[in-house]
């Protein structure tokens, strides 16, 4: 195995600090030192309940809360988000060989052709390039589906949203409501790969519930922002959920015990949406302000959630300025576009420190930047 000794572990140790502000990546960074802490902290306020193969005790707990924070009738733990999506179409599809998915989302570039190689299910691309599908484009791909000289009627739509390859840009919600319809009216499964749901309900000011109640099943994940190191949980009707675990099982997903990531997300659920709530506050708040120097521009995505982009002018150098901001506890993802323009997400480490501290820290890091290139 090679490791890339050019990593600075310095700057990977100081994301894990517990005043550092990451503005890159979803949650809040955790290490291994902080995972054992926060069981130890969490077991000592009260046992966390043992399951057996995924089944009960803390997994059930955190089933049936997340569950009623979805508006659904049953819950099921799932080891991955790629796991809880396929199984969710795989179902869904009901003997139909045809899934509707987005062009840039995550079921269609990065699973790896699961859905087709493990379940002999063809997946449609739709909205290339783009970070959603419209309902003209949906439309349209029912209508040639079934107007072939076989027909191949579809049999579940995935929605991703937000859309991670598109920086976090989501479908706008009364889009989602016109096309959730045409697949009820078409009787069309519907799924929500909605791994980063909550964050895309603070954005938009729609609750979770009400984004699940337009799709029969949806995903969210555990490890992303609720602060377990795995997990996954898909969401539906009782009748979808009942022996689903089975399913699990059959695709190597049934872990001896999951007790412990299932805790620790069950904690971070509870606290999670008034604090992000508060993160994109203070993020906007800060992005705004730092607008007013004259090296820094931003401007939101129309249809954004917690990734803003962020450019700045050609006397700023990026890596300088990552690397000053960096001595300072903010850590940024320095990747460019080609045109010195960053994407800055916001999380809860925004919580950590002030605007006005943040905002200083910032200035004086831009300063070394400028007199550095």
């Amino acid at each position: 195995m090679n490791i890339d000794k050019t990593v600075d572990k310095r700057a990977a140790e100081g994301v894990f600090s517990p005043t550092a502000i990451v503005l890159r990546g979803d949650g809040e960074p955790l290490d291994n030192t902080a995972y054992i802490e926060k069981l130890s902290s969490l077991s000592s306020r009260s046992p966390i309940a043992q399951d057996n193969y995924s089944i009960g005790g803390s997994v059930a707990e955190l089933e049936e809360s997340m569950a009623r924070m979805l508006g659904k009738e049953s819950a099921v733990f799932m080891p991955t988000g790629t796991l809880a999506n396929h199984l969710a179409v795989r179902k869904l599809c009901q003997g139909y060989s045809r899934v509707i998915v987005q062009e840039q989302g995550h079921l269609y570039r990065d699973s790896g052709d699961t859905i087709q190689q493990l379940s002999g299910i063809n997946l449609v691309p739709l909205g290339v390039g783009n970070p959603c599908f419209t309902y003209k484009e949906v439309q349209r791909a029912i209508e040639d589906s079934l107007s072939g000289r076989v027909p191949t009627q579809i049999g579940t739509l995935v929605i991703e949203s937000p859309v991670r390859r598109c920086h976090g840009q989501v479908m706008p919600f009364k889009e989602m409501q016109r096309i959730t319809q045409l697949c009820q009216e078409n009787s069309i499964g519907t799924h929500l790969d909605g791994a980063r749901l909550f964050m895309m309900s603070a954005a938009s000011g729609i609750n979770p519930e009400e984004y699940s109640s337009l799709f029969d099943t949806v995903y969210v994940s555990m490890w992303k922002y609720f602060g377990s190191p795995f997990g996954a949980i898909l969401a539906g009707t009782n009748e979808f959920c009942e022996n689903l675990y089975k399913q699990r099982r059959m695709f190597g997903g049934g872990l001896p015990s999951a007790s412990m990531a299932a805790a620790l997300a069950l904690e971070g659920s509870k606290s999670f949406q008034k604090q992000f709530d508060d993160a994109m506050k203070r993020g906007v708040e800060l992005l705004s302000r730092l607008s007013e120097i004259p090296e820094v521009q931003w401007e939101p995505y129309p249809n954004g959630s917690n990734i803003f982009p962020v450019s700045f002018s050609r006397k700023v150098d990026i890596n300088a300025l990552s690397g000053a901001l960096e001595k300072r506890g903010i850590f940024i993802n320095h990747e460019t576009d080609g045109i010195n323009r960053i994407h800055v997400t916001v999380n809860v480490t925004l919580l950590r420190k002030s605007v006005d501290q943040i905002l200083h820290d910032f200035s004086k890091a831009l300063e070394e930047s400028v007199a550095s290139s």
